[in-house]
């Protein structure tokens, strides 16, 4: 049995919080617009937000590569630019944002949904803005779908593998995240160790799963 090596484990834990920031600063207002608007083509947004949930990750990862590689107009110029993002960091971050980034959605739309528009609607004419409505008003009652949806995109991006290893790949101390690395420990037969590391995982990701879905129920409630 060798030494474990933690380093993946940070950074799976760092990529993770960027993917939760990144995912909450995007996903909140779609939810928002996919909750309260009528406009046409809602459905079809809907259906590429929730793409991700059906897709393979080697897909996912394929049309990352497609549209960030250095073949492609934003990959040179990012490249350029000196901010590449494959078989890098910030591609782990971007691989696991797509993966996660409905999960965030679907749960804080229903949060939303679940709001009484009433409520908005007499918050309005006591002249409330919008902007008002929604800080002082939906986010308050919707708060812990909001909540669910960030406990569930930090534990999906913890456990990314396939769209991570084609768009970050395997680089120990760079891009070797922790689910990677407990591929690796497999294949070197290092079965103990990688036993350690899925139990981290999963407990990680259980007590996140059922915070999230206690929050779940609140909103139901």
């Amino acid at each position: 049995m060798g030494a474990l090596d933690l380093g993946s484990l940070w950074l799976s834990l760092r990529v993770s919080l960027v993917v939760t920031l990144l995912v909450l600063a995007t996903g909140l207002p779609l939810a928002w617009v996919l909750a309260r608007r009528e406009f046409r083509g809602k459905e079809l947004l809907s259906g590429l937000t929730a793409l991700p949930l059906v897709l393979p990750p080697t897909v996912i990862g394929y049309y990352l590569l497609v549209a960030l590689g250095q073949q492609s107009p934003i990959g040179r110029w990012l490249n350029e630019a000196g901010w590449p993002l494959v078989f890098t960091w910030r591609g782990a971050v971007i691989a696991a944002s797509v993966a996660a980034f409905p999960l965030m959605v679907l749960t804080v739309r229903a949060g939303f949904e679940a709001v009484d528009q009433r409520l908005e609607a007499i918050a309005r004419t006591l002249g409330r803005s919008n902007w008002d409505v929604f800080w002082r008003v939906t986010m308050p009652l919707a708060w812990p779908s909001v909540l669910a949806g960030t406990a569930l995109t930090f534990a999906r991006a913890l456990g990314d593998f396939g769209a991570t290893l084609m768009v970050a790949g395997n680089i120990p101390g760079r891009t070797q995240t922790a689910s990677i690395y407990i591929y690796d420990l497999l294949q070197a037969n290092r079965r103990t160790e990688a036993g350690i590391m899925a139990l981290i995982i999963s407990l990680m990701a259980l007590a996140l799963f059922v915070f999230s879905q206690s929050l779940t129920r609140r909103v139901l409630r």
